[in-house]
């Protein structure tokens, strides 16, 4: 790798590791001009909650935000079950491999149960062999089910996958969460309304990623149905989780969210990300896992050629069984992409 690409190291570990977009640091910049009111009662605040109405088309949309991903999932879980409920999710979500056991903790003992993940997703026949497969009392009683859209290997739920698990959540009167971490990179691929793909198509609540697609902080969890979102903001604070200058949380989403600016930066990471899938699928001893659907690019290698790329200071993840996965952000480049491939493929070529 050329000693003259600083920075490409970790450009694929994650998403997390590129920086703050330019939309968003100047609007947190700004934000600290003079003085605003604290614990979300400034201007900026209102605005951009007013705007997420806009953008998902619901007047009754109730906003909070939350300093990172695990604490808005588990606080929005908690908030829809009872102790001793369950959440229905995949064996590869989030909140149930990289959470810390985080939703049993503020939900004070909801169990999690786990269905396979075909593709990374929840299907609606999986919700409901887990609902029916037991009724007695000594078993946890489901009551919510979270989704995660992009998932978690970088697939999509499309309007109709989403529908279909609402009516069986509908039937047995479950809650429906989206675990949005990545949902800028979704709406992106999908082109699709944000609202086709959340409430209409029958969410409940969403956890709306903000760090991930270019913010320096910041979630923004979101109540479809005012009534749900009831004393939501009492878990927030007992939580360590309401921002005392709010204004530096919202005032970059108003940012990102005026223009399409999400979905500029979405879409460009998702375009790399097709492009280098294009790339690596060429290599012989690649073996593509599943279609890059979004920013994320999964693919199984030669566990020399791993630790080879590694000793020439690539950083990337290898999980869900052991496969390599690449990320790409707003940040991603086609040079940065160029030494990757590169550098893949002599590694590859001396494995043969």
């Amino acid at each position: 790798m050329s000693d003259s690409l600083p920075g490409f190291k970790l450009q694929f570990a994650s998403d997390n590791t590129a920086g703050v977009c330019p939309e968003a640091l100047e609007a947190f910049n700004t934000a600290n001009a003079g003085f605003a009111s604290p614990y979300g009662n400034d201007e900026s605040t209102a605005q951009v909650c007013d705007l997420l109405r806009e953008v998902f088309e619901r007047e009754e949309l109730e906003v909070f935000f939350a300093f990172n991903g695990t604490a808005a999932n588990s606080l929005a879980l908690a908030s829809m079950c009872q102790p001793y409920q369950s959440v229905i999710c995949t064996d590869a979500a989030h909140v149930e491999t990289d959470e810390c056991g985080a939703p049993e903790f503020f939900s004070n003992g909801s169990k999690l149960l786990t269905a396979p993940h075909h593709q990374g997703k929840l299907t609606a026949a999986s919700v409901d062999a887990l609902v029916k497969r037991r009724t007695d009392i000594h078993y946890p009683r489901p009551k919510a089910v979270t989704i995660t859209q992009s998932t978690e290997i970088g697939t999509l739920y499309h309007k109709g996958e989403i529908a279909g698990i609402s009516q069986v959540c509908r039937a047995n009167g479950l809650n429906l969460h989206m675990d949005g971490a990545r949902f800028a990179n979704a709406v992106a691929s999908l082109k699709c309304s944000p609202a086709d793909i959340t409430w209409r198509s029958g969410v409940d609540v969403l956890c709306f990623g903000g760090t991930k697609m270019g913010l320096p902080v910041g979630e923004a969890i979101l109540f479809f149905n005012r009534d749900q979102a009831e004393d939501f903001a009492y878990r927030c604070k007992q939580a360590g989780q309401l921002a005392s200058k709010m204004r530096y949380l919202s005032s970059p989403w108003l940012a990102m969210l005026q223009q399409d600016n999400w979905l500029k930066h979405a879409g460009h990471a998702n375009r790399m990300a097709h492009l280098l899938h294009d790339r690596i699928a060429d290599l012989p001893g690649a073996e593509m896992l599943y279609p890059t659907e979004a920013n994320a690019v999964l693919v199984n290698l030669p566990d020399a050629a791993v630790h080879a790329m590694h000793e020439r200071g690539w950083t990337f993840y290898t999980f869900i069984g052991g496969s390599a996965r690449f990320m790409c952000s707003w940040a991603t480049t086609e040079a940065a992409i160029d030494a990757l491939v590169a550098d893949l493929a002599s590694v590859l070529q001396r494995q043969a």
